[in-house]
């Protein structure tokens, strides 16, 4: 699966292999749960902003001048609320000029639908590039309506960050969004009759802010 998309990206790095895994545990505390979906986030976003270009910089250390590298793009972070709250402040560490906007969607228990009910996107994409943030791709319907919402927007580069996706989720993105980037730490088994990924992790928000679902 993870070789049929061209733009996914799962990552091979092995502390990140650590980290989902104790994620994933259902062992983990929320404590300890949220910092590992930071630290998680923190490596994925090193490995999704490879390409960043940068414009030549001038600058004096305490004995000399010297020409550096500075990014020169605006980022903005999109999180898709609720459980895309958990990557959020591990982006705005690692990115810490990026503007945050959000877009809220649940999933409708009884359809296993998308259903949007808070949008805070200004009139305009003012941003170069839109890193939208998810924990997880199960169907994919909720990521695949927030990628359709952003590129109306007006955003011209876009890529999608999460923690865990399932084959359904991917498929569905690569047929909606074949020019977005997919970057997650696991690709796991399937969908369960619930739609929630398997082996998957349980509900990333409920343990993420230590709800009850």
């Amino acid at each position: 699966m993870p070789n049929e998309h061209p733009l996914l990206h799962v990552s091979r790095h092995p502390l990140i292999a650590h980290k989902i895994t104790v994620l994933s545990d259902e062992r983990t505390d929320h404590k300890t749960f949220r910092e590992l979906a930071r630290e998680l986030t923190t490596l994925l976003l090193y490995e999704a902003t490879t390409d960043l270009t940068l414009d030549e910089w001038q600058y004096r250390t305490p004995l000399e001048e010297t020409t550096g590298s500075k990014v020169n793009l605006r980022i903005g972070l999109v999180p898709i609320l609720r459980a895309g709250l958990g990557m959020v402040d591990a982006a705005v560490d690692l990115l810490p000029k990026a503007e945050v906007w959000h877009l809220g969607m649940y999933r409708d228990e009884e359809t296993h639908t998308p259903v949007a009910y808070y949008n805070k996107l200004p009139d305009q994409c003012p941003d170069d590039l839109i890193l939208v943030l998810d924990p997880m791709l199960a169907t994919g319907g909720s990521a695949a309506d927030a990628l359709t919402v952003v590129k109306h927007w007006g955003a011209k580069w876009i890529k999608f960050v999460g923690l865990i996706a399932a084959p359904q989720g991917i498929r569905l993105l690569e047929q909606t969004h074949p020019d977005v980037e997919l970057f997650v730490a696991k690709v796991d088994r399937d969908l369960d009759e619930n739609k929630f990924i398997r082996p998957g992790l349980g509900d990333a928000g409920d343990r993420l802010f230590g709800t009850t679902a």
